[in-house]
């Protein structure tokens, strides 16, 4: 019996390496979207500039980079993220558990009372038995057509996208962060200048009416120096309450409280015209942008799954075992002739569900095209940002210089005027407009290097942001390598 039972064993072992050759479905291989992809860019830049990882350095701001790492410490998306590949990890592990044997410890005692009737008439006698048993049974199921490898290739291929998906959350935050913090540098900027417009309206005020009580203007040049005051004072609060808000916006995903504090005041030399960003070859695209890489991998799982469906619809075969003792009496239970072993071999073939595992292999063909059009849509996207970020900062940058030509004039024009008005030479409309041109242009370069250093920070995130800056999880290293294709190739039937 018990070369029978280690003969069995041995059958095990040669069906389960059998079973490790032959995979059912189509292996993965990239599929063809039949987009085009140019040499270059078609805005890049002609300027060359080495790549960093740590891309926010291009900035020059140490408060830029006390953020980012805040940030990466702290946010709480990063961290559910971080979670989210724990959970997809264990998950792995339970798919990869199942191509291996199953096997528990049974302790068990029991007893029983029997009836026995007929021996002497009229009377009843109870016999008792008692049974104790230790055993260790065993089962497992032979992955002969594959189904169980593919589902552990699929969840493999699970794992790989939580982990781009935790890189891809983590460019997010990081360009959110420092997206929010030039934006309330620039609210900054704008109450700045908002402030010395107010102060120079009202030096305006007390001028006007300096020369009103003494005759040499009329009200209505008073009023409308009144009336811009008053404008420029109420375009202040609202300044003021975006600021709050940007702060507040920036302290969450911080992970602190949301607080606001006043403005700081700003060097008129805050704007500094940063390098080209390097943009590298559209085919490099694919490597560096992590949610195309969770996009492939969410394919590579859905084409796995084609497989597992395909290997439900063949035998599935499973080998049962039990070794250990049984005996009546427990002084007796490790005694060779109270050893026990069992070894059963089943075999299951579906014959009849209505079409339903047929069903479910269309359906998870089905489910790799959807793939496979989010996967195509996810590159079309990723190369739309980059396209879109290299225009932008192209016409931006040529927007910007034109309205320093506007600023320069405006504040030309503006000395001019009030020279003129002093002098009793012009009148106060051509103050005034020159007042309002002046607060609009510099009102409107703000807004142009605003948008110029935003559309940075959505460039470098739309070329992949740099390789990942964020510490591995716990156990995220350990995902185990994809079987060689070839072995698989070979043996394993692509369905069509």
């Amino acid at each position: 019996m018990r070369r029978l039972f280690f003969s069995g064993l041995l059958g095990l072992v040669a069906l389960s390496a059998l079973a490790g050759c032959i995979r059912m479905g189509p292996d993965y291989q990239r599929p063809d979207t039949g987009l085009e992809i140019p040499g270059a860019y078609e805005n890049e830049p002609h300027e060359a500039q080495a790549a960093k990882d740590r891309w926010w350095e291009a900035f020059h701001n140490p408060e830029i980079d006390r953020l980012v790492a805040e940030a990466i410490r702290n946010n709480w998306d990063l961290k559910k993220a971080a979670a989210r590949i724990l959970e997809v990890r264990a998950q792995f592990v339970q798919s990869r558990s199942d191509r291996y044997p199953n096997l528990d410890a049974n302790l068990g005692a029991r007893t029983q009372l029997i009836p026995i009737v007929g021996i002497i008439p009229g009377e009843t006698f109870v016999a008792r038995s008692d049974i104790y048993e230790l055993s260790f049974p065993a089962s497992f199921e032979v992955d002969l057509w594959g189904k169980l490898a593919r589902a552990e290739e699929a969840a493999r291929a699970d794992l790989l996208s939580a982990v781009e998906n935790r890189i891809t959350v983590g460019q997010g935050v990081i360009a959110e962060v420092i997206g929010l913090y030039l934006e309330m540098e620039s609210l900054e900027r704008g109450i700045q200048v908002t402030e010395r417009s107010i102060r120079s309206f009202l030096r305006n005020v007390e001028l006007v009416e300096s020369r009103y009580k003494r005759g040499l203007t009329s009200i209505l040049d008073l009023r409308q120096a009144r009336r811009i005051l008053a404008q420029a004072e109420a375009f202040l609060p609202l300044q003021i309450q975006e600021l709050g808000t940007t702060q507040q916006s920036l302290a969450v995903l911080l992970g602190r409280y949301p607080e606001t504090r006043q403005a700081r005041p700003m060097r008129d030399d805050y704007y500094q015209r940063l390098d080209p960003v390097p943009t590298g070859l559209p085919s490099e695209l694919l490597l560096r942008r992590p949610d195309i890489r969770a996009a492939e991998a969410r394919l590579a799982a859905a084409n796995a799954r084609v497989g597992v469906a395909r290997a439900s619809r063949f035998p599935r075969i499973s080998l049962t075992g039990n070794f250990g003792f049984r005996s009546a009496e427990l002084r007796d239970l490790f005694q060779p002739e109270s050893r026990l072993y069992e070894l059963g071999f089943g075999l299951a073939q579906p014959l009849f569900d209505a079409g339903r595992l047929k069903a479910g292999e269309e359906a998870a063909r089905a489910r790799y095209q959807q793939e496979v059009a989010d996967y195509a849509n996810t590159l079309l996207q990723a190369f739309a940002e980059v396209e879109g970020a290299l225009l932008t900062r192209k016409r931006q940058l040529e927007r910007r210089d034109r309205f320093l030509v506007f600023l320069r004039e405006a504040r030309a024009t503006q000395r001019i005027a009030e020279m003129r008005y002093e002098r009793g030479l012009g009148d106060y409309l051509s103050v005034l407009e020159a007042q309002q041109s002046r607060f609009e242009a510099e009102q409107n370069v703000i807004g142009v290097e605003l948008t110029i250093l935003a559309n940075r920070v959505r460039l470098h995130r739309a070329l992949g942001g740099g390789w990942p800056v964020l510490d591995p999880v716990e156990g995220e290293d350990y995902i185990p390598p994809v079987p060689p294709v070839a072995s698989v190739t070979e043996q394993s039937e692509t369905a069509n």
